[in-house]
């Protein structure tokens, strides 16, 4: 049925065994997108300053800022290290939470044949309203969370955070952080994947109600939206990450 919204991502295409839906289609872009937009930054870097695009200058101000943020909260020496992790969340997110918003994407429709029947489903969805794609986003940056914090800290050291038998007390706020580092996984996931689903259902709703130009406030402020959750992704795994990395006291 077409127009229909759908928590569940569509399928597209089928390449064997191994079917593309419409939101993995569009991180796919996306991916591409930034991957090109990498190597055109590393070409502006190599020329004169006369010689770089306005874009090129917009963007360097964002990575500075983001570079700035890392090192208030590491240290200029940490900063090194977890700035491309902080960084990368940052722009993937917030380039996927904006590309939904673009024209065509969950409004262009494709005939499917599935199960031997036709179905219209939406050529593109935002990958980040796609609870695939932010639970995925969520089990890496806790996994992160808990390579740096053995890394830095070692096994051992970093395991007493979890399992100390000094006391009662000491044993249960052991198993309070256990569960806790799990629930981030649930936190991580579900804050993006609700806020930009009910962007992409309220834009489609408002938009079926309301000519295009009324609705244009309510897409600015989904632009908002994915700039915060973004924002709230990346600083939460930068927060967590330096905790991780503390000494247990």
């Amino acid at each position: 049925m077409e127009g229909k919204i759908s928590i569940k991502p569509e399928p597209i295409l089928n390449l064997g065994d191994f079917q593309i839906t419409n939101s993995y289609l569009t991180s796919l872009i996306v991916t591409l997108i930034l991957v090109f937009a990498i190597f055109w930054y590393r070409k502006q870097l190599s020329l004169k300053s006369d010689q770089r695009s306005a874009v090129f200058y917009f963007i360097h101000f964002i990575n500075k800022a983001i570079y700035d943020f890392t090192v208030s909260l590491f240290g200029q020496q940490k900063a090194e290290i977890f700035f491309p992790v902080i960084a990368s969340f940052f722009v993937f997110i917030l380039i996927q939470n904006w590309f939904g918003l673009l024209p065509g994407v969950g409004s262009i429709s494709i005939k499917v044949i599935e199960e031997g029947e036709p179905h219209k489903y939406h050529l593109l969805r935002g990958a980040t309203a796609d609870l695939n794609l932010t639970l995925a986003l969520a089990i890496f940056s806790v996994f992160l969370i808990q390579y740096y914090g053995i890394k830095i800290l070692g096994f051992k050291e970093y395991l007493k955070k979890f399992i100390n038998l000094a006391n009662p007390i000491a044993f249960f706020t052991g198993v309070l952080e256990i569960i806790s580092e799990f629930s981030k996984i649930i936190s991580f996931a579900f804050r993006l994947f609700g806020n930009i689903f009910a962007g992409e259902v309220m834009i489609a709703i408002i938009a079926g109600l309301m000519p295009v130009l009324l609705s244009f406030p309510f897409l600015v402020l989904e632009v908002f939206v994915g700039l915060i959750q973004a924002l709230v992704f990346s600083m939460l795994t930068a927060v967590f990450i330096n905790s991780a990395i503390q000494k247990h006291h």
